[in-house]
């Protein structure tokens, strides 16, 4: 008998279907058509640091440093609006989602200095949260701060949050970092349970007749997951903690490849957001669809299998690709 179950930070998912962080963990409803529609689990949509912030107003020396340091800095963060709700009816929607379904419910917290994060992950837990994911959205702007620097605030606040939880802890991560291998190293041994790749950096845009900068949001398609694709494939037995794929996550064929490259989830939301609860029985559907035809029996007999751990010369190969890439365009004057 197929199987589509696999685990993910020591839960036992029916499926890797996740829905990841977004507006539609806001409504109980909606979180229960989510269930109904088969999806394994769901992450919350996030509380943001700034929330906290007004409320606690405990800042580390993470937002009192460079530029960003002046009171007026905040100004410069987009209104978030009705999606931002407040710290404590965060932890009042998420008690009320553990109530209304059966499948696990991950916690998110985003920022990245310490401040009221210690307090509101221990809130989240009390509240029911299976998990936490930590997601670590942060743009560096002062010269002074050196990418050292960065990762290792970053690092000590995945530790500090670690020490206050007894559930699992996931990072939500960024692509830019200088050594990602080695700076996902740091943040398991910190302790860190699983490691989600990739956040997507929102760019603005300039209105030119108002002279204003402008939030300007593009979901995600098919072809962004070639990153994250590419990432956990080399991530994939070199570090302690269970991968999470997320973005560009849209068709059966994105999350068996995601899992081919060793993720043990995929987390969709864009797909989610443009198709409703709706696209998942499609999506797993397919899925066990392909298995059959390919003769996989289970999610975990081809989880890694085309990993950069399971090719006989990862760096050779990678290498040898890029050429080929670069040498299979075709200039069309």
């Amino acid at each position: 008998m197929l199987d589509l179950s696999t685990t993910y930070l020591g839960l036992r998912l029916k499926n890797p279907l996740v829905a990841s962080a977004s507006p539609m963990s806001k409504k109980v409803e909606q979180a229960q058509r989510l269930e109904e529609a088969g999806i394994a689990a769901i992450v919350m949509y996030s509380l943001f640091e700034e929330q906290i912030i007004h409320e606690s107003r405990e800042l580390d020396h993470f937002l009192t440093r460079g530029a960003d340091s002046s009171p007026e800095a905040l100004n410069y963060l987009p209104d978030t609006g009705t999606y931002a709700l407040g710290p404590q009816k965060y932890i009042e929607n998420l008690t009320a989602l553990k109530k209304a379904v059966k499948i696990p419910v991950i916690g998110s917290l985003n920022g990245v200095s310490k401040g009221g994060w210690i307090e509101y992950a221990r809130h989240i837990q009390d509240a029911g949260a299976d998990a936490l994911e930590l997601n670590l959205y942060y743009i560096p702007t002062d010269p002074a701060l050196s990418a050292s620097d960065v990762e290792s605030a970053q690092v000590e606040l995945v530790a500090a949050v670690k020490a206050s939880l007894s559930i699992p802890l996931a990072v939500k991560l960024s692509p830019y970092y200088t050594c990602l291998p080695h700076f996902a190293k740091r943040l398991t041994e910190a302790g860190a349970n699983g490691l989600v790749l990739f956040n997507r950096f929102y760019q603005p845009d300039f209105d030119l007749e108002a002279l204003e900068v402008i939030p300007n949001l593009d979901l995600s398609t098919s072809s962004d997951l070639r990153l994250p694709l590419c990432w956990v494939s080399i991530l994939h037995g070199q570090v302690n903690a269970d991968l999470a794929l997320t973005s560009g996550v849209h068709t059966a064929q994105d999350a068996l490849k995601a899992m081919m490259a060793g993720a043990k989830v995929a987390m969709t939301a864009s797909n989610l957001l443009h198709n409703g609860p709706q696209a998942v029985p499609s999506m797993l559907n397919e899925m066990g669809w392909w298995m059959q035809t390919h003769e996989y029996e289970s999610i975990q007999q081809m989880q890694g299998s085309m990993s950069a751990q399971a090719m006989r010369e990862p760096h050779a190969l990678r290498r040898s690709n890029y050429i080929k890439v670069l040498n299979s365009f075709k200039y069309l004057p």
